[in-house]
């Protein structure tokens, strides 16, 4: 893999990894039309480092309030605590249906169709309004939701970010809310399957930091920073179901052309 394949593979990763159009979903689609393979375990940890360290690099000074103040805020305390309840439901799912997860990757065409749901549930924002909740007023079964819909989105095709701030809205939290908590109850995750994946590259092997691991993180890392705000950007100016014409015309296109036997 020279540097620029793996500079486009970071970016890749990076901007998939936010924008509401479900990274593993694209990775099933390419690796199926396009002959796509991950080039490696190192890779991929690097790269799923990267998208970490986007998530703190743009929502840091929330993460370091939380954690410092929690103790003494109550405010802090609060929305720690639905954070941490916001890691258990998608950890169990994980664990529990690991199997069951697996084997919608290996089908295509399940992966366009979770891609129309993926639109569905994104355009669903064009008819609500964003509550009231903030992080004091946020509660345990809020939090909860909101986890399932993160866990749901294992599913290939279905998208982490998007089903979390639509999960968020419904459940009537701000726009601001819904945003920090989408992204912040995602670093225990990402750092989750990182450490995973830290298993699987020991077992495999430690390739080194070759110059396309280096460029591809560093990639990761800025396509997420832009991809973070882009979103919020277009969440904030109402323009967020856009994704929605997006995410239907991709599965649309990947189920007919499975149908027609490419």
């Amino acid at each position: 893999m020279g540097n620029i394949e793996g500079f486009l593979l970071g970016v890749l990763q990076g901007l998939t990894e936010f924008l509401p159009v479900s990274s593993s979903g694209h990775l099933v689609i390419f690796q199926d039309f396009f002959g796509v393979r991950q080039p490696g375990i190192t890779f991929e940890v690097m790269v799923h480092f990267g998208t970490l360290l986007s998530v703190i690099w743009v929502f840091g000074a929330d993460l370091l309030r939380v954690l410092t103040r929690a103790v003494k805020g109550r405010q802090e305390r609060h929305f720690a605590l639905m954070l941490l309840l916001g890691i258990i439901p998608t950890g169990l799912m994980g664990y529990l249906f690991s199997d069951v997860f697996k084997r919608f990757y290996e089908s295509t065409v399940t992966t366009g169709f979770m891609l129309l749901i993926t639109g569905g549930i994104i355009y669903t924002l064009c008819c609500l309004e964003p509550g009231k909740k903030g992080e004091s007023t946020m509660g345990a079964r809020d939090a909860l939701f909101i986890s399932v819909a993160q866990g749901l989105a294992i599913i290939p095709g279905i998208s982490r970010s998007g089903s979390t701030i639509t999960a968020a809205i419904w459940r009537g939290l701000d726009r601001e809310t819904a945003v920090k908590f989408s992204f912040l109850v995602s670093v225990p995750v990402i750092f989750g399957a990182t450490l995973l994946e830290l298993k699987d590259m020991s077992a495999a092997g430690f390739v080194g930091l070759t110059p396309a691991v280096f460029w591809g993180t560093v990639a990761a890392f800025l396509a997420g920073v832009i991809a973070i705000n882009f979103f919020i950007h277009l969440l904030k100016t109402g323009r967020f179901h856009y994704f929605a014409y997006y995410c239907w015309f991709a599965g649309s296109v990947t189920i007919i052309l499975k149908v027609a036997g490419f």
